[in-house]
């Protein structure tokens, strides 16, 4: 085979197998490359290149040969093995990413969605041979529905954007069937950024709904919004701040009496598991991020999983086809209900994601999963009170299982901006907070330690947190330099934004 130019680079060849060490810049794929190295071959298929000519038009086909890097197996490993461990993960340490809930991943849930007769199975068989993978969903369905008050939910939406997507259209087609498919969603100021974006994307006009002094749905500013073109509110309770809207039934009285739907966002559902469920504080859809409460892999080792559950009236429109128990036949079936609003996805979800979920849920049990509430909102009530005085705290009500605290005087006093901390919290040995959101805090850094996270850890992080806080004062030089220990140190971020390179090039 001839090498392509674009592999001939200075770089070729070297010793992949020799360790990086240091700060030493690990070598792109194609400048291990060598002429003739081979990891694996393809298999022949059998077609001459006369008929592969005749097969594919002239106009598709490729006048060199494609630009791959040629590379020994022992090198590849070697490449990807180094990469790898330049990854922080769940499994290296905390990851107090307020908001996402980054949590440690039960390896037990991993090894049953690994079992032979989940992952040797195909979507496309036949219900008689998908027994069990029906009867983990038709289970699985009914544990997320008695977690949330609900009545049914549809298992298929990949992620929780796709469950907003999801209910967005489950709200439209209620409104429809009721002859007023109305115009407007609320959407409180400190929600999540996905939620006015799937409002636009399901067509509604997304309208903010202001915070109270404490943080909190402001009721008065709420009941001046509402009329017969508001749709629905969307709403997690906890909210983004991390607090418990107390008037919660207020608000859903309020939204109903004009005709409204009370949507749930799901995101923060692993702080009330067991405690208080959406149904029964008046949420008529409610969307769940598997992925975050119930500690499934998301992000780069997802994908995740966003199931939507409903009350009665709304369960006609939910996406098909679902489980039933058929209990004549003593068998589980596909159904499409009456006015489905369609599929949501190609198959069934991530189904993988299902299995650990429900492992997880039937590992813990009831009583299991009220534990892990207690101890999300017991871990970021003690962190946060650990680092009172370093950190403020502008909406500072009891937390839940996260907390928003501001910089904002940190950055007057020393320059040093909430950026700066969370890069430097890097040198400490954790992944930083999420930064400036909610956007109603100035200088934010919201801090989730999770339920799955020690004593001593928890205690580490405050450690880590105050340390950062004293050092902005003393060496501010210290926090805008940092992170100083890693591989790759503090970059031009508006450089790159602005000279962003997604792929390689031989002339780079």
């Amino acid at each position: 085979m001839t090498v392509p130019p674009a592999l001939q680079s200075p770089g070729a060849g070297r010793a992949a197998s020799a360790p990086l060490l240091g700060h030493e810049a690990e070598p792109t794929i194609f400048e291990l490359s060598a002429p003739g190295r081979r990891a694996w071959s393809f298999r022949n298929t059998g077609v001459h290149e006369w008929a592969a000519e005749e097969l594919v038009p002239a106009e598709h086909l490729a006048l060199e040969p494609v630009a791959l890097p040629e590379v020994s197996e022992r090198d590849l490993v070697a490449h990807a093995s180094r990469l790898s461990h330049r990854n922080y993960s769940v499994d290296l340490g905390a990851y107090p990413l307020g908001s996402c809930t980054m949590k440690y991943n039960p390896k037990m849930c991993d090894a049953v969605a690994a079992m032979p007769g989940l992952v040797g199975c195909h979507p496309a068989q036949p219900e008689s041979q998908i027994q069990g993978w029906l009867a983990l969903m038709h289970g699985l369905t009914e544990a997320l529905c008695e977690v949330t008050g609900m009545a049914a939910a549809t298992l298929q939406p990949a992620a929780g954007a796709a469950g907003e997507l999801t209910g967005l259209l489950l709200m439209r087609a209620w409104h429809q069937s009721q002859g007023n498919p109305r115009t407007k969603v609320l959407i409180p100021d400190s929600a999540h950024g996905t939620n006015p974006a799937s409002v636009t994307l399901g067509g509604y006009e997304a309208v903010t709904v202001p915070s109270n002094a404490q943080g909190l749905v402001d009721l008065a500013a709420l009941r001046d919004l509402l009329d017969d073109e508001v749709a629905g509110l969307m709403l997690t309770n906890p909210n983004t701040l991390g607090l418990f809207e107390r008037e919660i039934t207020e608000i859903a009285a309020a939204l109903h009496e004009v005709g409204g739907l009370l949507y749930y966002d799901g995101a923060n559902l692993n702080a009330i598991l067991g405690v208080v469920r959406p149904g029964d504080m008046g949420f008529d859809i409610v969307h769940m991020n598997l992925h975050k409460t119930f500690a499934t892999p998301h992000g780069g080792g997802g994908p995740g999983a966003g199931p939507v559950a409903v009350t009665e009236r709304l369960a006609p429109f939910l996406p098909g086809p679902l489980v039933r128990h058929d209990d004549e036949a003593e068998t589980y079936r596909w159904f499409t209900p009456a006015q489905s609003i369609g599929r949501m996805h190609l198959w069934h979800g991530n189904a993988m994601v299902l299995a650990r979920a429900y492992s997880y849920i039937l590992g813990y049990g009831g009583p299991g999963l009220r534990r892990v509430a207690d101890a999300a909102v017991l871990n970021a009530r003690y962190l946060k009170e650990r680092v009172r005085g370093s950190y403020d705290f502008p909406f500072d009500d009891p937390c839940m299982h996260e907390f928003v605290a501001s910089a904002a005087r940190i950055r007057r006093e020393t320059g040093v901006k909430a950026l700066d901390l969370a890069k430097r919290f890097i040198e400490e040995g954790f992944h930083p907070p999420t930064m400036y959101f909610p956007l109603i805090v100035d200088e934010a850094l919201m801090v989730e330690p999770t339920e799955t996270e020690s004593p001593q850890t928890v205690e580490a992080i405050a450690q880590a947190l105050l340390r950062i806080a004293e050092e902005a004062a003393t060496d501010p030089e210290a926090a805008t330099a940092a992170p100083r220990t890693t591989v790759v140190s503090r970059v031009d971020e508006a450089r790159a934004a602005r000279d962003l390179k997604v792929r390689w090039r031989a002339e780079d």
